[in-house]
């Protein structure tokens, strides 16, 4: 039978939270790392992509339950606003960084396509660029419209109680 009382207190559970943060986006940033490590040294054949499928089995689900449970519960970042700008530099790095390691890839497999190698990378480069900045868009959208209702309703709450 499960004991469902915490054994811990308060600054005991602040710091079991901050720990399991940690660990969270070490394994999130590990894992990244990690494929895109593979990816540069197996290459994009069968046998690279079968190299990662476990790490990125395991990345995917953590992506999921990271989003799923942020928009769930309308919590954006704890740093970054939910604005075009952040969305658009926060695209533009992460479709360098694709770019980038598609290049490196592409040129490590084909030392003789370096053009053809350079091409495929802008292309997967803007690619992912657009791609996250109107995913990132549609969620921050989201998020600046239940964070207005909850405002409204706040505001509604605190007009009727004077």
């Amino acid at each position: 039978m499960k004991n469902k009382k915490s054994n811990l207190d308060e600054r005991q559970e602040q710091e079991l939270l901050k720990i399991e943060h940690n660990g969270c986006w070490l394994a999130f940033w590990g894992l990244l790392i990690a494929m895109a490590v593979q990816m540069v040294i197996y290459g994009y054949d069968v046998n690279g992509m079968k190299a990662m499928i476990g790490e990125w089995v395991v990345f995917m689900i953590l992506t999921l339950y990271i989003a799923i449970g942020c928009l769930k519960h309308n919590i954006w970042d704890r740093r970054f606003a939910a604005d075009t700008k952040t969305n658009v530099i926060t695209s533009i790095l992460a479709g360098l960084g694709m770019g980038i390691l598609n290049i490196v890839s592409m040129v490590r497999e084909y030392p003789d396509a370096i053009v053809r190698s350079i091409a495929t990378g802008v292309f997967m480069g803007v690619f992912t660029f657009i791609l996250c900045l109107i995913c990132m868009e549609i969620t921050a959208g989201k998020y600046r419209k239940d964070k207005k209702k909850l405002e409204e309703a706040l505001d509604a709450e605190e007009d009727d109680e004077e």
